[in-house]
Formats: structure tokens, C-alpha cells, sequence
């Protein structure tokens, strides 16, 4: 059997390739913590979070594309015809991005989001768009870096993933702490500035590193057949499908808490207790990695590996809402005051079931891959959105005094959802071909 000639994969050497993407993610997550620390220091911390958060979830709809580049960049560029055919469906991707971000700008397309989807106060709206007018440059430099860590993460230099996120998040810091000292907090754009200054330091490191890796790669690899932007764009066009269903789910919540009995507390306490899930589990997100690269070589470790890691982040979000410790972050690192805390406590304690559920998501998901069944992500995807939209109708009709625990809920049962599509579907097609066949096949 297939089993028997598997190459074993050792504990150290999974860790040793899973612990750099683990930190770099979780410094991605530790950069939003630090913008929202600062804006909790100003004036009127609630208003001006509000403020930030929900342009920010619009970046997410338009980044989700550029972020993309970085797995399709990974899993197909292998020399240089490839990576120009990479490039040309890079800036194909970038033009749509900031038309889209233009119209929302310059045009009453934007007040109109904020002010009807999003239910955003009239006063709100200039300080939101406002905000988006620096946001929109952060995908320029999203796509940049994105498309040149994907060159980095082939060639196994993962290290210069978290040697970017330590200069973005040292020059973050120190523009936060400038604006904190010099009491400059007074409006939601200071959020995006850093952002955009973090996201602009970050993207020099991986361009430079990736330019380098790009010298010592061939002009044409004999046995590499891409060579054309239609086919990047074959194997782009299904993940950017479940993504553009994906990104509905963080504005959807956002429009929805606009209708809780207090917008601006539902939002502010959502958008600390995710930022600080996201900080949590962000650091597991890589585990669809580590099945795509060694799940061939020895699945029985990896499936053990699997099991060590994926109960950490429930036991983390639970220490985090249930001892001093929770309270104690929030209120000396992030600044944030008693009222916004308690509510944000109580939306970090639903967001457990989410983290319970999340590392074996990403587990199925990498089978997913490595199988190349891209398509099953469109459907489980759009499960995530259905269950999503459904439980915040349910929610905000019959307990609107929940107020961010309605968002945490929601998103936890989508993700729930999604989980339950990918592995019935997979364990579907373990059925029909058989337990020996389904291996054989991921293996192929």
C-alpha cells in the first residue's frame, strides 16, 4: 500500500516549517491590534473604531484578490516566463481594485454604502470615506508583496516572512506611539495611515528579498508548463470566486450590528474581540500548509500534528475570556475603557466555538487543495455566507440587545457551516473511491 512507502515527516521538521508562517501571521493580527489600541486612546474611542472598522472591512472585499496573488505566485511560478505571465494577471487584478476604491472615494457610491448598507450615521460618513482614501492605497502594496511572497515561499525562505512583519509592525509602533504622544488620536484616519505605513515597509522587504530569489530561478524550466496569463488566471479564477463570496461576511456583520440597540458599542467591541481572536488563531492559519506540503510524505504525522495544535486556540480564547488576564490586556495594553471591555469579554467568549472549529477547517481545506478540487471551496464558502446572514436575521430580530455577540455568533456558525461542507464532501469522495483510493489520490 501507498502507506508503506511514505517518507517519514519528523515533529522538528513540521515545526521547523510551520512555526516562521505561524509567526508571520500572527504579527499581521498583532498590526491591527496596535491600531486599534491607538484609536482607543482618543477622545471618543467608540466613534472613531466605528469609524475605522468598517471601511476596513470594504479593504477586506477589495485586498481578498491581492492576498490570492500570494498562493497562485506559490504554487505556479518557476521561472521567469512564469512569473511575467504572474505579473500581467497582478496588475489586471490591481486596475479593478482601484477603480472600485476610486468609485467609493470620489463618488456618492460611497455615502451611499456607509450610509444605507452599512447604516452608518450621517456624521460618519465624511470621517469613513475619508479613512478609505488612504485605505485604497494599501492594496497597491498588498498586491506587491503578496505576489513576491509567493516567489519567497516556494524557494522554502519563509524566514523573511516574519523578518518583513518585524520591520511593519517596528514601524507601525512607532508611528502609533508618535501619535499618542504628541495627542494627534483625534480622527479614524490616524488608523489608516499607520496601516498604510506598515503595509508600505513590509512590501520593500518582500520585493527585495523576492527580486533577489528571482535571479537565481531560469528563464524557462524544461518540465514547467505555465507560461501564459490565461493559464494563472485558470487556476486563480476559482479561489477568486470563494473569495469575492467569502468577503460579504465581514461588511454583511457590519451592516447588521448597525442595527443592534447600540451601533456604535456592537461595533467597537466586535472589532477588539476579533482583532483579538484573529490573533489567536491567525498563528494556526498555516496548518492547510503543512497538508500541502508533507501530507504525501507521512499523513499519519501530519494528522497527529493536527491534533496537538488544534485545540490550542479555544484554550487561549478561553483563558483570555474567563481569567484576569482578558481584562487586564484590554484595559493597560489596548487602552480600552470598562464599558467597551466588558462588551468586548462577552463577544470574545462566542467567539470560542469559532476557534474550536476553525484549525480543522483549515486542515480540510488543504486536502481540498491538494486534491484540486477548487471548485468544493465556492460551495463551502457560500454555506458559510448563507448560515452567516441567517443567524444575524435571526439575531438582530430576536435579541438586538446582544450587540457585538451577534457578529462573533454569526461568524462562528458560518465558519461551522463551511467546515461541515468540506468534510462531508470529503468524506463523501472517501465513500465512493474507497479509504485506499482516496489516499492514493491525494497522493497522485
Amino acid at each position: 500500500m501507498s502507506s508503506n512507502h511514505e517518507q517519514k515527516v519528523t515533529f522538528k521538521q513540521l515545526l521547523t516549517f510551520f512555526i516562521p508562517l505561524g509567526i508571520s501571521s500572527s504579527l499581521i493580527t498583532i498590526s491591527h491590534v496596535i491600531i486599534n489600541s491607538t484609536l482607543a486612546r482618543s477622545a471618543s474611542p467608540e466613534i472613531i473604531i466605528a469609524s475605522y472598522a468598517l471601511p476596513m472591512s470594504i479593504l477586506g472585499l477589495t485586498e481578498k484578490p491581492a492576498l490570492l496573488m500570494r498562493q497562485t505566485c506559490s504554487a505556479l511560478v518557476r521561472d521567469r516566463v512564469s512569473f511575467r505571465a504572474m505579473s500581467i494577471i497582478s496588475w489586471y487584478v490591481l486596475a479593478c481594485v482601484l477603480i472600485l476604491g476610486s468609485l467609493i472615494c470620489y463618488t456618492p457610491l460611497g455615502k451611499w454604502v456607509f450610509l444605507y448598507f452599512f447604516g452608518a450615521s450621517e456624521e460618519l460618513v465624511k470621517p469613513m470615506i475619508q479613512v478609505y482614501q488612504v485605505l485604497m492605497f494599501v492594496s497597491i502594496f498588498s498586491v506587491l508583496r503578496c505576489m513576491y511572497q509567493g516567489i519567497i515561499i516556494f524557494n522554502m525562505r519563509t524566514k523573511w516572512l516574519t523578518i518583513g512583519m518585524f520591520f511593519r509592525l517596528t514601524a507601525m509602533y512607532s508611528l502609533s506611539v508618535y501619535y499618542i504622544q504628541t495627542n494627534q488620536v483625534n480622527s479614524a484616519q490616524v488608523g489608516a495611515i499607520i496601516f498604510l505605513v506598515g503595509m508600505m515597509v513590509e512590501a520593500a522587504v518582500s520585493v527585495w528579498e523576492g527580486r533577489s530569489l528571482l535571479k537565481k530561478i531560469p528563464e524557462k524550466k524544461p518540465d514547467h508548463p505555465i507560461e501564459h496569463p490565461r493559464q494563472i488566471f485558470h487556476f486563480y479564477k476559482p479561489l477568486l470566486y470563494s473569495s469575492i463570496i467569502a468577503v460579504i461576511i465581514g461588511p454583511s456583520i457590519n451592516a447588521f450590528l448597525g442595527k443592534t440597540m447600540d451601533f456604535q458599542l456592537a461595533v467597537a467591541s466586535f472589532t477588539i474581540a476579533a482583532s483579538l481572536t484573529q490573533l489567536v488563531i491567525s498563528f494556526f492559519s498555516y496548518i492547510h500548509q503543512i497538508v500541502l506540503n508533507f501530507y504525501r510524505k507521512d499523513s499519519a504525522s501530519v494528522i497527529r500534528f493536527t491534533l496537538i495544535l488544534a485545540f490550542i486556540p479555544g484554550l487561549l480564547i478561553a483563558i483570555l475570556s474567563y481569567t484576569p488576564l482578558g481584562p487586564w490586556f484590554m484595559q493597560n495594553v489596548m487602552g480600552v475603557n470598562e464599558r467597551l471591555m466588558h462588551a468586548s469579554l462577552d463577544t470574545l467568549r462566542v467567539f470560542t466555538i469559532m476557534t474550536l472549529v476553525f484549525p480543522w477547517l483549515d486542515f480540510g481545506n488543504g486536502l481540498v487543495l491538494l486534491r484540486g478540487e477548487t471548485k468544493l471551496m465556492v460551495w463551502s464558502q457560500a454555506a458559510n455566507v448563507a448560515i452567516t446572514l441567517i443567524t444575524l436575521t435571526v439575531c438582530i430580530l430576536l435579541s438586538p440587545g446582544w450587540n457585538g455577540m451577534i457578529g462573533a455568533l454569526a461568524q462562528s456558525f458560518g465558519v461551522a457551516a463551511e467546515a461541515a461542507v468540506v468534510w462531508y464532501v470529503l468524506r463523501a469522495i472517501g465513500k465512493s473511491t474507497g479509504k485506499a483510493g482516496f489516499r492514493s489520490t491525494l497522493k497522485s
